[in-house]
């Protein structure tokens, strides 16, 4: 697979340094993240030094562009599914970048996301 949407979850694991995970996106050709990402995990830093290592390890994703369709798309899904399934806005954005530049989403929370149409969830191949 070329370009897969890495999500927070699977990112916090890559900086832990789970094997799994490691050896999972060593597969994929283009890890990407967006704005929202990148901002929850360095809201996540205890301090500086752990702040320079998530800003460090995030170096080694693509960063995906924000613009104005997927702000379009986002609040159309948070209007959708606010309500009915508690779509959180930073998940609305996740959602809508995977959906505008047709690439799976990689993360371990797909209960937060399966409902949404047309969304495809990155499947992990079996390790061996």
């Amino acid at each position: 697979m070329a370009i897969v949407f890495i999500d927070s979850c699977i990112v916090i694991d890559y900086i832990k340094g789970k094997e799994e995970i490691n050896i999972q996106l060593n597969q994929i050709q283009m890890p990407c993240i967006n704005f929202i990402v990148e901002m929850e995990l360095m809201q996540g830093a205890g301090d500086k030094r752990e702040l320079a290592k998530i800003r460090k390890e995030l170096s080694a994703f693509d960063l995906l562009d924000f613009h104005n369709e997927i702000a379009k798309l986002s609040s159309h899904l948070l209007k959708n599914y606010f309500l009915s399934h508690n779509l959180q806005i930073a998940d609305a954005i996740i959602a809508a970048t995977s959906l505008v530049y047709n690439i799976p989403l990689f993360t371990h929370n797909k209960k937060d996301f399966r409902y949404i149409p047309n969304l495809e969830l990155y499947k992990m191949p079996t390790l061996k």
